[in-house]
């Protein structure tokens, strides 16, 4: 038989990723082996989450603490503020990694890249599990083949901190390996406040909505004269879309080494 994954997961009682730990304990080829939780530290995690599974599943502080107990694969669901120092020391601990946590930058990519290569290991950022949105960005990079003018919008919860969203700054990401937009006014020339154009995030505009009335939602509009193409997805109120993706990565995260970002980078599409 082979063996389990043994999962550790770094923000395991946050929103996302305490609906996560539920589907890790339900699925027959992963085990849940540790946690990192600062608030719960020194607890059982199946105590915590009401996790219906055999043996404790200790919760500790820090990454390091954690990793003390052995893992194949670091599910990393804290912040930006120590998300890149969590997937690091996992790497130097020979552990690949799946990231869902927003709010890293493109730099931080590239040192975390060139860590995982240095230690043949693999890091798997997804900026949104949820499988529709895993389509909206393979058929938006089909699109922007085509039309070459387009924006990205993303909408949030008012109490999101970080902007953009990781959603869109893994759209960003993908659609510049396929060109930059085209401005027709340059931004610099544009007359009255420039910001209203939004950011500039690997050549095209990016626009962030935080408002009550919304959990998550990401859109992209492209234009050629006389016609308009928009791709909108949104999310629920549950963390449940996340999980089959969130899954699916921890499943496949071992299939290759260096940094690959986008959960349509391992799947069949």
């Amino acid at each position: 038989m082979k063996n389990k994954i043994r999962v550790c997961v770094a923000g395991a009682t946050g929103w996302a990723a305490s609906e996560l730990c539920k589907g890790i304990v339900l699925a027959e080829d992963m085990e849940l082996v540790s946690a990192i939780s600062r608030k719960n530290a020194n607890k059982d995690l199946k105590d915590v989450l009401g996790l219906e599974t055999d043996g404790n599943i200790p919760v500790f502080a820090t990454i390091e603490e954690a990793l003390t107990v052995p893992c194949d694969v670091l599910m990393e669901y804290t912040s930006p503020e120590i998300a890149k120092h969590n997937i690091i020391t996992a790497i130097h601990k020979e552990i690949n990694v799946v990231v869902g946590t927003s709010g890293l930058s493109d730099n931080d990519y590239e040192d975390i890249k060139a860590v995982a290569e240095q230690k043949g290991k693999a890091v798997l950022a997804v900026g949104n599990f949820a499988i529709s949105v895993v389509l909206l960005n393979h058929f938006a990079k089909i699109a922007a083949r085509y039309m070459p003018h387009w924006e990205i919008i993303d909408y949030a919860k008012n109490s999101k901190i970080d902007s953009p969203s990781g959603s869109a700054l893994e759209l960003a990401n993908q659609l510049s390996k396929i060109g930059s937009s085209i401005k027709t006014v340059p931004i610099e020339n544009t007359k009255g406040i420039k910001e209203t154009r939004g950011a500039d995030i690997n050549g095209m505009q990016v626009h962030s909505v935080r408002l009550p009335g919304f959990v998550i939602g990401l859109e992209t509009i492209f234009g050629l004269e006389d016609e308009r193409l928009t791709m909108k997805q949104d999310a629920g109120n549950t963390a449940k879309p996340y999980v089959g993706g969130a899954l699916l990565a921890i499943r496949n995260v071992s299939s290759f080494t260096g940094l690959k970002r986008g959960l349509d980078s391992v799947m069949d599409l």
